[in-house]
């Protein structure tokens, strides 16, 4: 069955396509009667309007394309989530695309919003790419990087202060006497991953007997976070690590999952903590002490940013940085 038409709607209705246009699109300049009964027409008939064709009669779209890293982890769900919300209030449909942390994967989603003609995009880069969303920016698309800081004037960000956050994350081991501190996660071309690592050797250098080590992954999943504790439990007992910082909560996950298959008590042999602190730190096995990030409010932040620049280009760029937290739990504190 075919799809009702705006002249469909209009012969239920007994009135001319132009007033059921107008009913729909400017409501105050018809009456309450005759809304009424176009309304009555369009719920008879199951009509539901193309958005699609409106827009590009007016020559826009009201869509904003978002690409994360991974689209697996909750984080940036959450972030998403935090976008959705906030662009859907103001009737902004949001395109979600998913780079895999792969960089060509990233450059062809960018291409693709940009033939689709987005009036905005919210990203999370692999790498650096901001010659490229400057060559964007200049095709009249607004851009707002989420959850790394932009490195660039023209380009608003939202973003979270990972070497801070870094430093947090080692000075609670530290404090609980862990000596030994193995980084897990990346690649390095991954700015956060390489600014957690940065404030991780930060915390070390006041203590003498400290150390700390990358352990560089090929992603930021479970499946590395297994891998990479496997190598390190084949080394000797006194080049083993006493602690491991994931760099994020499904890292650490896979972390929990090969210490506890290897017979390796956390935290009495090896203390473990993860970043974000997604919902699933909280119910493991072991409940894993995480550096939090406020996820869904960088969405809503980075949305808010966007919308700004697109109603108005010629508006200040923001940067916000927020300040992560550290939540402890049994990973490093113990039953």
């Amino acid at each position: 069955m075919a799809l009702a038409q705006v002249r469909d709607v209009a012969a239920r209705a007994q009135v001319s396509p132009a007033t059921v246009s107008n009913a729909l699109n400017h409501p105050d300049k018809v009456s309450e009667a005759t809304r009424e009964r176009v309304q009555a027409a369009i719920s008879e008939l199951g009509y539901v309007r193309n958005d699609a064709a409106r827009q590009l009669r007016q020559q826009q779209n009201l869509a904003v394309g978002m690409i994360v890293l991974d689209i697996g982890n909750p984080f940036f769900a959450d972030v998403a989530r935090g976008a959705e919300n906030s662009l859907g209030a103001l009737e902004r449909p949001l395109l979600l695309g998913n780079s895999s942390q792969s960089p060509q994967r990233e450059l062809t989603q960018l291409r693709l919003f940009e033939e689709q003609r987005v009036s905005g995009i919210l990203i999370t880069p692999v790498g650096d790419i901001l010659d490229r969303l400057r060559q964007i920016k200049d095709h009249g698309i607004s851009v707002v990087i989420v959850d790394r800081e932009a490195g660039a004037d023209e380009i608003s960000s939202v973003s979270t202060n990972d070497v801070h956050g870094g430093q947090v994350a080692a000075e609670h081991l530290l404090e609980l006497g862990r000596r030994r501190i193995a980084v897990i996660g990346g690649p390095q071309n991954i700015r956060q991953v390489a600014h957690r690592f940065q404030g991780a050797q930060t915390a070390a250098e006041t203590h003498g007997d400290a150390e700390v080590r990358l352990w560089d992954t090929g992603a930021m999943d479970a499946k590395s976070g297994r891998e990479a504790t496997r190598a390190l439990l084949e080394l000797r007992p006194g080049q083993r690590p006493d602690a491991i910082f994931a760099a994020n909560d499904l890292v650490a996950l896979g972390a929990l999952q090969e210490l506890s298959r290897a017979g390796v008590r956390v935290p009495e042999d090896i203390a473990l903590i993860g970043y974000d602190d997604i919902a699933f730190a909280a119910t493991a096995t072991v409940p894993i002490s995480s550096v939090r990030q406020p996820a869904e409010e960088m969405g809503v932040h980075a949305a808010q940013l966007l919308v700004k620049a697109i109603q108005d280009p010629e508006s200040a760029v923001g940067h916000e940085v927020f300040t992560p937290t550290l939540v402890a739990r049994e990973s490093t504190l113990g039953r």
